[in-house]
């Protein structure tokens, strides 16, 4: 790796000493110490603290991103950009009015009022396999390896201790606070690289790279572009979602929020998009090492905080939603000190995961996505729109949809698993839901 000098080790210390600041300074605003203000800061999250947290939150996997743009260059941006602002803006628009957001804790917790305490308790498990930070787990790892020159195991064991330091001490608020930070750095520091790849190059290094960099297909085709739609679409079933919008001071600031999360995003996709790609053009070495080559000493420092900082901030939030699900939705557990030996245990089970994963961070993605989108997107969408599910007919429906996932994964096929998920559970609740009409 390029080597950095000493005022890049001071940006990088000053940014983390910033981000331990505002999780003291946040803790320290705290007037009261109850569930409600441990799991969602007490519903009073202003339109800055939703946005900055949903944006933060929902981009830790920057390495899985950045290789994905390297290999494939504007495919990344449909596939992990404009499938996802569609999903966003019907969240926005069409779900969040059918919810009760100063009434229920977790996304499960929902699902249990409204539909059934089986599929709730059910539910929790499906969000809790997808919350599993494994990941944001792999890429600490190799951001802390690349970076420290530790080997990965150590790496991913430390980076997951730093993270339960401070997501144990104020809960939800030490992740909002700590997000406040570390959505300016994210943000900025991979602007930057765009910004000074454009004015040093301009775009003629762009036009060397073969045609699939161009292609919204990119080398994968149709069928797996789709794929990433399907799971873009698990956005209206993310248990992250919900919980901001739990969370929020009201449902107009959380509508807003979503809004302008989306134009953010959208600009942090394009940079880093076109950031990899001139990467893959100009040295053929990956999006992180190639960024420290191109910017200016201190400029460097800033950058490796803002990686640190995309990973972080998405890390905490995981592992604090994962381990609140775990105490409150199926151990039915509701005092603090309970949800912070689950946010314990979650950790520990996601690491031991990490280490046995193969080390893609794209594979692990897309399978979790791919069974918590198949399990869930339907049944909700239905009891949203239909108002008639039967707690059996979701249940039915969903373990139609895990079921078929998992089982094709095993069949050698060039129809990715998620489609024969969504397909099935939404054979069995159409089956189901006429065979109940009939029956009326």
């Amino acid at each position: 790796m390029e080597s950095l000098g000493l005022i890049d080790f001071i940006v990088f210390w000053l940014v983390f000493a910033l981000t331990v600041i505002a999780v003291v300074y946040g803790n320290l605003k705290k007037d009261t110490d109850n569930l409600l203000d441990h799991l969602l800061m007490g519903r009073k999250l202003t339109l800055p603290m939703f946005t900055a947290t949903l944006v933060a939150t929902w981009y830790g996997g920057i390495f899985g991103v950045a290789e994905i743009a390297f290999n494939e260059g504007i495919y990344n941006f449909l596939t992990q950009g404009l499938f996802w602002y569609a999903c966003y803006i019907i969240f926005a628009i069409f779900i969040l009015p059918k919810l009760q957001t100063n009434k229920h804790m977790t996304f499960a917790n929902l699902v249990y009022s409204e539909i059934g305490p089986r599929a709730g308790k059910w539910t929790a498990l499906l969000n809790i396999g997808n919350l599993l930070p494994i990941a944001y787990i792999l890429s600490l790892g190799k951001f802390l390896e690349l970076t420290f020159g530790l080997d990965l195991i150590t790496s991913m064991s430390l980076g997951v201790l730093i993270v339960l330091c401070y997501s144990l001490i104020g809960g939800f608020r030490s992740v909002v606070y700590s997000d406040l930070i570390q959505f300016f750095v994210m943000f900025t520091s991979v602007v930057l690289v765009f910004v000074f790849c454009f004015f040093k190059f301009g775009l003629t290094p762009l036009e060397s790279l073969p045609d699939h960099y161009f292609s919204f297909t990119g080398k994968g085709g149709v069928g797996e572009t789709l794929m990433w739609g399907l799971i873009a679409f698990g956005t209206l079933v993310d248990p992250n979602f919900y919980q901001r919008s739990f969370a929020a001071g009201s449902r107009k600031i959380a509508r807003k929020g979503i809004f302008a999360a989306t134009i953010i995003w959208m600009i942090f996709d394009l940079s880093l998009t076109f950031g990899a790609m001139y990467a893959a053009s100009l040295q053929g070495s990956d999006y992180f090492n190639f960024s420290l080559m191109t910017l200016p000493f201190g400029l460097k420092g800033f950058f490796l905080a803002g990686i640190l900082a995309t990973i972080l901030s998405t890390l905490d939030s995981y592992l604090f939603l994962a381990g609140a699900t775990f105490a409150h939705d199926v151990l039915n557990r509701k005092s603090i000190d309970a949800q912070r030996a689950s946010v314990v245990i979650i950790a520990f089970v996601a690491l031991v995961c990490s280490l046995f994963s193969n080390g893609s961070i794209k594979a692990v993605w897309s399978t979790l996505g791919s069974i918590s989108t198949a399990a869930l997107l339907i049944p909700m969408l239905f009891h949203y729109f239909k108002r008639n599910l039967t707690e059996r007919i979701f249940l039915s429906s969903s373990i139609a949809g895990v079921f078929a996932t998992i089982l094709f994964q095993f069949f050698p096929t060039n129809i990715q698993p998620i489609y024969f998920g969504v397909m099935a559970s939404l054979i069995v609740i159409t089956v189901m839901t006429n065979l109940k009409l009939n029956q009326q």
